[in-house]
């Protein structure tokens, strides 16, 4: 039983992972879209959305809002960010970089702490 239920908390923790990720696709996706004047990047911003809130519904069945809640926005903020500075869209700098692994960092914080 007790297993079961780790397995369960497994699950959602890597579905909320992926619903990060999809979150800085959707984000991409939106400043791609130009205004949803552009029909590809406004299906993938659209679609992409719609999976990461499913997503982020589904884990906080078993993680905590606040927590599941901060871990997705901050990873899928460092993930935008990270994606903007390696496509040359925005500017990298190692002052930059420090403040998005303290989100990322912050974002994981949560998780380390214990459960009661």
């Amino acid at each position: 039983m007790a297993a079961d239920k780790t397995l369960r908390a497994g699950a959602s923790w890597a579905i909320l992972l992926a619903s990060a990720v999809l979150e800085a696709v959707w984000a991409t996706a939106l400043g791609l879209s130009d205004g949803f004047s552009k029909p590809l990047p406004t299906v993938v911003f659209a679609v992409t959305a719609t999976l990461s809130m499913v997503g982020l519904g589904m884990a906080v069945k078993r993680i905590p809002l606040g927590t599941a809640y901060a871990v997705w926005v901050g990873i899928g903020a460092a993930l935008t960010v990270g994606w903007a500075m390696a496509t040359g869209v925005e500017p990298a700098s190692p002052l930059k970089l420090l403040f998005i692994a303290g989100i990322v960092g912050c974002a994981a914080g949560p998780k380390a702490l214990p459960a009661k």
